[in-house]
């Protein structure tokens, strides 16, 4: 089993940063590809990017060029660093482990023009 608590969630302007953190305890081998979703109202849940062991990441298109995800091991964290925020970023972000299906409680984005 494993886990995890997002944090760093707020209300910022148009143009603004937040950086996302998740910590994560558990089944090792489940955090070694760790993903960052999000969900607005009245929409489905959609990928926002992915870490792998390999150290590779992936982005979805609307966030290329803005977001970082970036895993600290030894911290048990993964991040999500949100720069030139806009009012589409406005949902509840999860991060769930990769090779297990385990996800956080959320930590709430808004983003005010």
């Amino acid at each position: 089993q494993v886990h995890l608590v997002e944090s760093g969630g707020g209300s910022v302007q148009t143009g603004g940063s937040l950086k996302l953190s998740c910590v994560y305890f558990g089944v090792v081998s489940c955090t070694y590809d760790m993903s960052w979703y999000r969900q607005a109202p009245g929409k489905e849940r959609e990928l926002v990017s992915s870490i792998y062991s390999s150290g590779n990441t992936m982005y979805a298109d609307s966030v290329k060029g803005r977001f970082t995800i970036s895993q600290n091991n030894a911290k048990n964290t993964v991040y999500l660093q949100m720069n030139s925020l806009k009012p589409e970023d406005t949902a509840m972000y999860y991060c769930k482990t990769g090779r297990c299906p385990y996800w956080g409680q959320g930590t709430q984005v808004t983003v005010s023009s």
